[in-house]
């Protein structure tokens, strides 16, 4: 009988023990129910089989990074079953992950952002103005996540509660349960509290309540909210998402002299190579910079149209990739 007879109780061990979001949980049965569907329910996994199985992700043309999620997701169900006594063996212990391509995070310029919290303000952008039941949720929600480099899931898990007393720090309850004190900015409490003082704001425990007042607005809700916004603003919805604007408090806080660490705990990343991913982001930055402000680059530019060279000098203000 297939070892996958005992997904479930996989399942129960991330919530149990690990405290797995609801999120995580999904993400893992669906990748174990991908492996299920490719391998035959009444033959026993084997080295052969997971081999097979990570060509067949590379033959759909799955990417390495999510081949190489679902690889892990495979080792951590044999390596529970090794440890339950259920088998003695893990065959994934010789398969080799692909390595994904290593990518910078998308970011916009503080220029962009700026535009972006001005179109969801009483005044609105050149595209336009929100309707006003949705102006002062889209200024809450943006000032909080670029104030405080929230995922989405935190966000929108805030309970009115946290906004009680002075109101200048968050505890915030991240990935594995894991609690982290993250300040606010001023303005960001300041449309916080303008939202709850809202006198048509239904009763309920979320800052930001869904359609049901019991229950915390939805993902997609949001992202309608998100992609208006970005509309009125003159900015492309379709490159806009809450991880960018987390990346680009990160990003931007790197740049005006944050050190890794303290980003590291504001962030929530239990690896502090998560963090430095955006030091390659700054490393971009600094080299335009110095390519455009350096006396010898701008030697070499003179010298490259003495000899009618042609040279692109780069924009400081252009939005770091």
């Amino acid at each position: 009988m297939s070892d996958l007879r005992h997904r479930e109780a996989f399942l129960e061990m991330l919530s149990a023990e690990r405290g797995a979001s609801v999120n995580t949980l999904k993400a893992y049965e669906a990748d174990l129910a991908d492996f299920a569907a490719f391998q035959d329910g009444s033959q026993p996994v084997d080295a052969a089989s997971i081999a097979g199985y990570m060509a067949d992700l590379a033959g759909r043309g799955l990417s390495g990074r999510t081949a190489a999620r679902r690889l892990s997701c495979l080792r951590q169900f044999h390596r529970f079953l090794s440890r339950e006594g259920l088998r003695p063996d893990d065959p994934t212990a010789r398969i080799v992950a692909p390595r994904p391509r290593r990518t910078l995070p998308k970011v916009l310029s503080e220029a962009e952002v700026a535009a972006l919290l001005r179109a969801a303000g009483p005044e609105g952008g050149p595209g336009g103005r929100l309707p006003p039941h949705r102006q002062m949720v889209a200024l809450a929600a943006l000032e909080l996540l670029y104030a405080t480099g929230l995922r989405i899931s935190e966000l929108l898990g805030l309970r009115r509660r946290a906004f009680a007393g002075d109101g200048m720090i968050l505890l915030v309850r991240g990935k594995g349960g894991r609690e982290r004190l993250v300040p606010l900015s001023e303005p960001a409490r300041d449309a916080a509290r303008a939202l709850l003082a809202r006198p048509d704001l239904p009763a309920g425990p979320y800052l930001f309540a869904g359609r049901d007042p019991r229950r915390a607005l939805t993902r997609q809700g949001f992202d309608r909210i998100l992609h208006e916004t970005a509309c009125c603003a003159g900015l492309d919805p379709d490159a806009l998402s809450p991880h960018v604007l987390r990346h680009s408090f990160a990003s931007h806080m790197l740049a005006h002299g944050a050190d890794l660490r303290s980003l590291q705990r504001l962030l929530g990343h239990a690896d502090i190579a998560t963090t430095q991913i955006y030091t390659h982001v700054l490393a971009e930055r600094l080299q335009r910079l110095v390519a455009a402000h350096h006396p010898l680059a701008r030697a070499a530019d003179a010298g490259a149209f003495a000899h009618g060279g042609t040279v692109l000098k780069p924009d400081d203000d252009a939005p770091i990739p």
